[in-house]
């Protein structure tokens, strides 16, 4: 049976996920692969889907290769082309040059949109999953990164380098780079030599900020609150406080032998997104609940009457939070 290698290229493929390592490692195959078909620096072209139009594009795709069986044409942020362009991209696909590769590559691309549905319909191939490891599966991803650089890593170290650096594997590998180039011998490298040699560069999202809050953990949320750079203060108050209002409703479930499926009915969400609800539920008294809720309300007034914000929130997050 031939493999995916054997297999004739499509005309188009979509490249999508938040992990760049991986969208990284897709194009640097492809290239490789053309690459054997004809020189490529006459027979490429690179595009950001946020500033191009889809004429530039389609203009690209129908030009004739150059002693070469095949062009390369690579639209970057395609999840960012406009709607001109994305009917055009899509209007293109129905008869596309079969001398032209179009690598779409995109962050996010939600699968009822044209553009992914268009591209999928090309063939089961067309679609390339670049998705980033769940949280809870990224320490055991970066344990296997490191082999790839000639080192293995310990567990703690594993922990300790997403911890400074975050979950971006582009970021993480280059990391991990630095470590194996420092690293002597042959046991794993351990977390004193991710701690003396790697900086604290991360940014921590908002619902992981949420969510060390919904565990009671004052420790990470204090660790974690310099670091949040996509939300203000009032923004993160606003979601503890929507998640306080869960853990409420979690609460009364329980005390009635309700299940997670229950109180995903009730908040209307998937069973996915309360798994941790029951456990987090009971860290909290119903009166922690209450009484924090009230606080939210006389914090939001302080933060819109003058109190410096990224003060009110971290006092608020303390007394809460204290046991």
């Amino acid at each position: 049976m031939a493999n995916k290698q054997e297999k004739e290229l499509l005309p188009a493929y979509l490249v999508v996920g938040d992990d760049a390592l991986k969208r990284e490692a897709v194009m640097k195959r492809m290239r490789m692969r053309l690459e054997k078909l004809g020189d490529l620096s006459f027979n490429s072209d690179t595009f950001d889907g946020a500033q191009c139009s889809g004429i530039d594009i389609v203009s690209a795709c129908n030009t004739v290769p150059f002693a070469s069986q095949k062009r390369l044409v690579q639209v970057n942020a395609a999840d960012k082309l406009r709607k001109a362009g994305v009917d055009a991209v899509c209007d293109y696909l129905k008869n596309a040059n079969t001398t032209t590769v179009l690598m779409l590559l995109a962050e996010k691309l939600a699968k009822n949109t044209k553009l992914y549905k268009t591209v999928s319909s090309l063939g089961a191939d067309a679609v390339i999953d670049c998705a980033q490891p769940k949280s809870y599966k990224m320490q055991a991803h970066v344990r296997a990164m490191a082999p790839t650089h000639g080192i293995t890593m310990t567990d703690d170290a594993a922990a300790k380098l997403i911890e400074l650096v975050g979950t971006d594997t582009v970021r993480l590998d280059n990391e991990i780079k630095k470590l194996a180039s420092a690293h002597r011998g042959s046991d794993a490298v351990n977390v004193n030599e991710v701690i003396a040699l790697v900086a604290d560069t991360s940014v921590v999202k908002p619902w992981e900020f949420v969510d060390a809050f919904a565990a009671r953990n004052m420790v990470k949320c204090l660790n974690y609150l310099p670091k949040v750079g996509d939300s203000s203060p009032i923004a993160l108050l606003s979601m503890c406080t929507s998640k306080i209002r869960e853990l409420m409703c979690a609460q009364s479930l329980l005390v009635s032998g309700g299940s997670t499926a229950q109180i995903a009915s009730e908040l209307g969400v998937p069973e996915w997104k309360v798994k941790n609800h029951a456990q987090w539920a009971r860290r909290f008294s119903e009166s922690d609940l209450r009484r924090a809720l009230i606080s939210s309300m006389h914090t939001e007034q302080k933060m819109k009457s003058g109190t410096p914000a990224d003060a009110a929130l971290r006092d608020w997050v303390v007394n809460t939070l204290a046991k």
